[in-house]
């Protein structure tokens, strides 16, 4: 159970860092549904999902996120947030050049880093994370596609 909380933070502190970069930026926007390309991604040391989408809409001076899917182990994915996008959360420090990083933090303690790159073309988002994870490395590489 641990390990799936761990794993959710790990989804949504992602999500944060995407999120963010989309209201940074006229174009390419994170704006939309996005699928992730389970075949293009990379998961170590974690199971990877057998299917996630995410859709991404305005909402205010922040973003509404929500997440359905199925895990790796067929259970159902299904959870949303809400960030205002005001620098206030204290899981994720931001920067924003073309990418944004994030620094994952949990009680405090940093325990990953996540990475968020759009593409030119406005079409792909790729979040790269290392997470410490019950004494484990896990690395991820999610791409999204647009829909």
């Amino acid at each position: 159970m641990k390990r799936l909380i761990n794993l959710f933070a790990l989804l949504v502190a992602t999500a944060v860092v995407a999120g963010t970069l989309m209201a940074q930026t006229k174009k390419p926007s994170f704006a939309g549904t996005w699928k992730l390309n389970v075949a293009k991604s990379k998961y170590e040391g974690t199971q990877a999902p057998k299917s996630l989408t995410r859709t991404v809409t305005a909402e205010g001076q922040g973003l509404k996120y929500s997440f359905e899917g199925e895990a790796g182990d067929g259970s159902k994915i299904s959870y949303g947030f809400t960030t205002n996008l005001d620098g206030g959360a204290d899981a994720v420090a931001l920067e924003r050049p073309r990418h944004i990083s994030g620094v994952l933090k949990h009680d405090g303690a940093k325990i990953g880093t996540v990475t968020t790159v759009i593409s030119p073309d406005g079409q792909t988002v790729t979040a790269y994370s290392k997470v410490k994870m019950d004494g484990k490395e896990v690395k991820t590489e999610q791409v999204y596609e647009k829909q």
